[in-house]
C-alpha cells in the first residue's frame, strides 16, 4: 500500500499543480494586484539568485562525485559515536524526504540500531546545502546556522532518547515487514553506497551527466518553489492582519513556540516555499524562536519526511518519530532564543 503510495505520489506533478494554482488563485482573488504580485516574485528571485546557485552545486556535486556512500561508513560502531555521525551527516547531506528511503532500508535490513537511525531520520528534513543557502539569502545567516545547528543538536538528542528507550525494553523488533518494498529498497541502496568517489567527477562523462541532470533539477524544484512562495508572501502581507500574528506567536506570545509547532505539521508544504512564508510571518510579528520551531516541525512531519518512517518501522515507533519531532522542535525553539538575542536578524 505504501509501494503504491509512493509510486503514485512520484507520477503526479505535485509542484506544477501548485503552482498553477496558486497562480490562478491570485490572479482570481485580485487581479488588479496580480503585475506587482509577478514583479514582487521576481525581485526576491533575482536577489536570492547567488545563493540557489551555491546550493545547486553543493548538491549537484556531491551526488555525481558518489560522496554519498560515505554515508553507510558511518553507521558501524559503538551506538554513541554512530549517534553524532548519523547527526550531523543528516544536518549537511542533502538526503532527505522520501530519497533517504533506499538508504535507511538497506541499513535496517543490515541490523543498523534504530538510534541512529531515528539521529538521522530527524536531522536530514530539517536543511542541507541547498537548503542552507536559501535560509541564509531569505531569512538570513545566523537563522541559517541556528537551523544546521539545531538540526545537529535534535539528531543527537532524538538518537539519544531512542538509545534509552531501546535499553528500558522498548522498540526491540522495530522493522516493518515490508516484503517486496524491503527488497527493493536494500537492493536500490547496496547499488547507491557501492559506487566509488570520485571528487573530479566532472572527468567522467556518466558523473557529469548525473551532475547536469541533479543540477537542472534541483534548480527547477527551488525556482518554481520560491516563485509560488514569494507571490504567496506579497497576497499575505497585503492580508494578513499583523494582530493576529502577533497574539499567536508574537513577542508578547508565552505560548509562541508550541502553537507553531503545533500549526507547522498541517500547513507546511516545502522547505523551500516556507522560507518566504515564514519571512512574511515574521514581518507581520513572528518570533524568530517559533519561526524556527515551525520550520523544524513542518519538516520533519511532512508527508515527504514522514513517509519513509511509516514505510520502513511499525506504529508504535513511528508515533514515537511524530512525537519526538513535535517536542525536540519546542526543544530547538525555545534554545534558539538566548542565540538569535546575540545574533539579531
Amino acid at each position: 500500500m505504501i509501494s503504491s503510495a509512493i509510486q503514485l505520489a512520484g507520477k503526479i506533478p505535485v509542484v506544477p499543480v501548485l503552482v498553477g494554482i496558486g497562480i490562478a488563485g491570485a490572479f482570481v482573488l485580485a487581479p488588479s494586484l496580480f503585475i506587482e504580485a509577478v514583479i514582487f516574485a521576481l525581485w526576491n528571485m533575482l536577489l536570492v539568485s547567488p545563493v540557489i546557485a551555491v546550493g545547486v552545486f553543493l548538491t549537484a556535486g556531491i551526488t555525481a562525485s558518489g560522496s554519498m556512500g560515505l554515508i553507510a561508513g558511518a553507521f558501524h560502531g559503538r551506538q554513541g559515536r554512530m549517534i553524532g555521525a548519523a547527526s550531523l551527516i543528516g544536518a549537511l547531506t542533502p538526503v532527505c524526504g522520501v530519497t533517504v528511503l533506499p538508504l535507511v532500508a538497506g541499513l535496517l535490513a543490515a541490523r543498523v540500531p534504530l538510534a541512529p537511525i531515528m539521529a538521522f531520520w530527524l536531522s536530514s528534513p530539517i536543511t542541507d546545502p541547498g537548503m542552507l543557502a536559501i535560509t541564509a539569502g531569505t531569512l538570513g545567516m545566523p537563522f541559517a546556522i541556528a537551523k544546521t545547528l539545531a538540526a545537529f543538536g535534535i539528531g543527537l538528542v532524538g538518537g539519544g532518547l531512542t538509545l534509552a528507550m531501546i535499553r528500558a525494553g522498548c522498540f526491540q523488533n522495530p522493522v516493518r515487514e515490508t516484503g517486496v518494498l524491503a527488497k527493493i529498497t536494500a537492493k536500490a541502496c547496496t547499488s547507491c553506497v557501492s559506487s566509488t568517489i570520485s571528487w573530479r567527477f566532472w572527468r567522467e562523462p556518466e558523473r557529469l551527466a548525473l551532475f547536469r541532470e541533479t543540477s537542472i533539477a534541483t534548480g527547477r524544484l527551488m525556482i518554481v518553489w520560491l516563485a509560488l512562495a514569494f507571490t504567496a508572501e506579497f497576497f499575505m502581507n497585503l492580508y494578513l492582519p499583523d494582530s493576529l500574528i502577533t497574539s499567536m506567536v508574537g513577542q508578547e506570545s508565552v505560548w509562541a513556540v508550541p502553537i507553531a509547532a503545533v500549526i507547522g505539521a498541517p500547513i507546511y508544504l516545502d522547505g523551500y516555499a516556507a522560507l518566504p512564508f515564514i519571512r512574511g510571518l515574521m514581518d507581520a510579528g513572528m518570533r524568530q524562536d517559533a519561526a524556527l520551531t515551525f520550520l523544524i516541525a513542518g519538516g520533519i512531519t511532512s508527508a515527504w519526511a514522514a513517509i519513509p518512517v511509516f514505510a520502513l518501522v511499525k506504529k508504535t515507533v513511528f508515533t514515537f518519530y511524530i512525537a519526538l519531532a513535535v517536542a525536540v522542535s519546542m526543544l530547538a525553539g525555545w534554545t534558539s532564543g538566548l542565540y538569535f538575542t546575540q545574533s539579531p536578524l
